[in-house]
């Protein structure tokens, strides 16, 4: 892993993802995957009761991701099919987990569950932080109730930690659980994310990794 700061990564490319920073441009894809999947996305993400939302007010949420990302305060990624015409997911690297670490976030389009793709941009996205941002631990934070999102972390070779009891709301303000799994710098080296295919670029496109 280099010494060095090579980032942040503005765009990654998987074997079959496309993981980039969000441009307002996006707004249209963004709302009508969302919209697509409200249902399915609702009772783990409590942010999905402000749908449906208008356009223009995706147009303002992407222009702040897109700010914040420039100023490297918050990582927020969207996950396009490889010709960036569908939105298949979200994710983020979201420093709210204390210093020189991740919190790993992410949601999938329901058409596409079940495809292994939030373990793929998952795991690119642990690649990143450990071999490009230097942080020393990623965590994943996911509901107990959640299987298939708790599924990811441990495929990764993340370790559980915890069940934080009433630490996060649902869609109608109910306290809920959150589980709570990290990975160290010395485990993600003996992990599967370690050996990610990726292609990673920076704001200039150039290649950072490979």
């Amino acid at each position: 892993m280099p010494d060095i700061y090579l980032g942040p990564a503005y765009r990654i490319e998987t074997g079959r993802l496309v993981i980039r920073c969000y441009n307002p441009k996006d707004a249209p894809l963004l709302q009508k995957s969302i919209q697509e999947s409200v249902e399915h996305l609702r009772p783990w993400l409590p942010w999905v009761k402000t749908e449906p939302e208008e356009l223009k007010v995706k147009i303002e949420r992407l222009r702040m991701f897109r700010a914040r990302f420039d100023l490297s305060e918050n990582y927020i990624y969207g996950v396009f099919d490889p010709k960036e015409t569908e939105l298949i997911g979200g994710t983020g690297l979201h420093p709210r987990v204390g210093s020189n670490a991740f919190e790993i976030g992410y949601w999938v389009n329901m058409n596409h569950i079940n495809k292994g793709y939030a373990t793929e941009f998952s795991a690119a996205l642990t690649k990143v932080a450990f071999e490009i941002e230097n942080v020393n631990r990623v965590e994943i934070h996911c509901d107990p109730d959640n299987v298939s999102s708790a599924a990811i972390p441990k495929k990764l070779g993340f370790v559980y930690e915890a069940t934080l009891r009433g630490r996060t709301e649902t869609i109608d303000g109910t306290p809920s659980d959150s589980m709570i799994w990290s990975i160290l710098r010395e485990e993600y080296l003996k992990s599967p994310a370690v050996n990610a295919k990726i292609l990673a670029y920076d704001a200039v496109g150039k290649l950072i990794i490979s």
